[in-house]
């Protein structure tokens, strides 16, 4: 039988960034770790600016979710949660008129726990706070791994729903990724590949995780134009490039062919393949939730390779 490490827990932060400005801050903000924490959130990240001035104050990272524009506050300590911070928080999310929130912390105490959960039930739909505790965890003599865990959220979005103005596109949107989701939990292999479930949503887009933080996949509504959409989005410019290189041997693989988008003003690396249908026809719906799992097991396969 193999010989199996004992997983232990780093729990002094500062043993790893001594200093939350000039060390943690510029650290979460580089791709790859910004995508850890989107991931444990369940959003798309793109920062914007580390230190943001806000009056006479400065926010640890601005940044906006991709593909919506909506934008996000960060603020992190080292430390066990704090009266200070909560102040801050909410004075840089006033500052940046921020949609969502998130602050990062070492240990959540009971009160400040209860206060986000009160300003997540208090706040109008369009507003979430996220409160996250930083983990560190090493087995032996290995290099320390990072863990997010959420203990506060916004009740997975659920106020969009508890509005009397949603749309009728947002219902739209949510009865189809509910139907897909239910479709989907059918599917063995795919329950085995993708076993991290997101929830139903009003929005255009879901995601879904890849093991990895160097990229994610996206399913989209694109309803102006009858298509859905099957996507990676790649955090990483160099690993994006090592792809392209190997464009032929990937859509070779995975049978493919697909759009690859290299990032611009208004767009991220995406590599993507597309659909037309038609969303009024639910009849139809099975042949296109056939058509995303077998697109979406392709890519996970044949990616996988790459990272």
């Amino acid at each position: 039988m193999e010989i199996l490490g004992k997983l232990e827990e780093i729990t002094d932060l500062k043993t790893v960034w001594n200093h939350e400005a000039s060390e943690f801050t510029p650290w979460l903000a580089a791709n790859e770790n910004i995508a850890l924490l989107a991931d444990a959130l369940d959003l798309e990240i793109a920062v914007d600016e580390t230190e943001s001035q806000v009056g006479n104050f400065r926010a640890d990272i601005l940044a906006k979710e991709a593909g919506t524009g909506r934008k996000i506050i960060i603020e992190n300590q080292l430390e066990d949660t704090n009266h200070d911070h909560l102040g801050k928080l909410i004075t840089y999310a006033a500052g940046k008129s921020a949609d969502i929130i998130i602050w990062l912390v070492k240990h959540a105490r009971e009160e400040h726990r209860a206060a986000v959960a009160w300003l997540n039930n208090h706040t109008d739909e369009k507003i979430g706070f996220f409160l996250c505790e930083i983990k560190i965890y090493r087995i032996g003599d290995s290099a320390p791994a990072v863990k997010f865990e959420v203990v506060e959220r916004p009740n997975d979005w659920a106020k969009e729903l508890r509005t009397t103005e949603i749309t009728e596109k947002q219902q739209a949107c949510y009865d189809y990724w509910y139907a897909f989701l239910e479709f989907a939990s059918q599917n063995e292999t795919f329950k085995d590949n993708f076993f991290k479930r997101p929830s139903p949503s009003t929005k255009t887009e879901i995601y879904f995780a890849m093991g990895t933080a160097a990229c994610r996949m996206t399913v989209s509504q694109v309803r102006r134009r009858n298509k859905i959409e099957v996507y990676l989005r790649v955090f990483d410019n160099m690993k994006f490039k090592e792809l392209v290189d190997n464009k032929d041997a990937i859509e070779s693989e995975a049978g493919l062919n697909f759009d690859w988008q290299e990032e611009s003003e208004n767009k991220a690396r995406r590599i993507i393949v597309a659909k037309q249908v038609s969303f009024d026809d639910e009849a139809a719906r099975q042949e296109q939730f056939d058509w995303l799992i077998d697109v979406m097991l392709k890519m996970k396969k044949t990616f996988s390779h790459y990272f």
